[in-house]
């Protein structure tokens, strides 16, 4: 009888033994998995899809809708009469999709030489920490404009394809901190005709620009695209300031600008305006987003 309490006392024992092991190493192994280095990219460089004229590294999400509608008024210098260029706008009204959380298309229309523009944007690298470390965000920006204003010279055969200009840009961007974020953006632009002899059909500028944030739901940006190399006879470079405000599922943005052109052919090419005379137009810019795709 006591050789079988023994027995039996050993067995619980080795099967506590046992059960204890297997707890531990199941403990252990959960630990492991839970203290793996993770990949966390980064989210909100910018507040939007535009800085003030330009792209930025951010994408409209995926099945996501997003209505832009921006205005530039008249340049303040026109004075009194024309209440300092409020008697005066043009407008682009666009529509941006998300096909995936990297990809998205755009088209619009501009009232400013009466455009219809369509663009890509593809997210090629996301800036991120962790297992993955990317230090940066680059995406990709192919882009077509038609211009549609009736031809000034009749002696210029009306082809549709004179009418055409194309641009290629990177966006190279980072968030330094939760209130900056930076980003350069080179740029090739072709047109189809140049409107002078003596004027480029390829014209390439380096543009930068970045955000700082005011406060949670305000930031002041800035934008600049020089022309590095040839330009169009009487052009200067686009230059804007303007602030971001966020209202729950809108972002109004206002700024000062001096171009009246907001695709890449028109504000980067043409711009003639100059700060330094007055020739500042005043502008903002709208952005409300729907959810259109299937919610999971």
């Amino acid at each position: 009888m006591k050789k079988i309490i023994l027995l039996i006392a050993l067995s619980t024992s080795f099967g506590c033994l046992s059960f204890a092991q297997t707890d531990t190493t199941d403990l252990m192994a959960q630990l492991e998995k839970d203290n793996k280095p993770e990949t966390i990219y980064t989210t909100a460089t910018f507040k939007t899809t535009r800085l003030i004229n330009g792209h930025t590294v951010e994408n409209t999400g995926k099945g996501v809708l997003d209505v832009k509608i921006s205005h530039r008024f008249g340049k303040l210098n026109n004075g009194a009469y024309e209440l300092w260029g409020l008697d005066n706008a043009s407008m682009r009204f666009g529509f941006d999709y998300g096909i995936t959380k990297n990809i998205m298309i755009g088209v619009g229309r501009s009232t400013f030489q009466k455009t219809f523009d369509g663009f890509l944007k593809i997210k090629i690298l996301s800036q991120s920490k962790g297992k993955h470390k990317m230090p940066i965000t680059l995406s990709y920006v192919p882009a077509i404009a038609l211009r549609t204003l009736k031809f000034e010279d009749p002696k210029i055969s009306n082809k549709a394809s004179n009418r055409l200009f194309y641009a290629h840009q990177l966006i190279i961007g980072r968030k330094f901190s939760e209130g900056t974020s930076l980003q350069i953006m080179p740029t090739f632009i072709h047109q189809n005709l140049a409107k002078l002899a003596t004027d480029p059909n390829n014209i390439f500028a380096l543009g930068i620009g970045g955000r700082q944030k005011l406060s949670k739901r305000i930031s002041i940006n800035v934008e600049y695209y020089p022309v590095i190399g040839d330009r169009i006879n009487g052009t200067t470079d686009a230059l804007s300031v303007g602030f971001d405000i966020e209202t729950g599922g809108h972002v109004f943005q206002l700024h000062f600008t001096n171009t009246p052109g907001m695709t890449e052919n028109s504000f980067i090419s043409q711009t003639t305006g100059k700060w330094g005379k007055g020739d500042i137009l005043f502008g903002f810019n709208i952005s409300r987003v729907f959810n259109i795709g299937k919610r999971k």
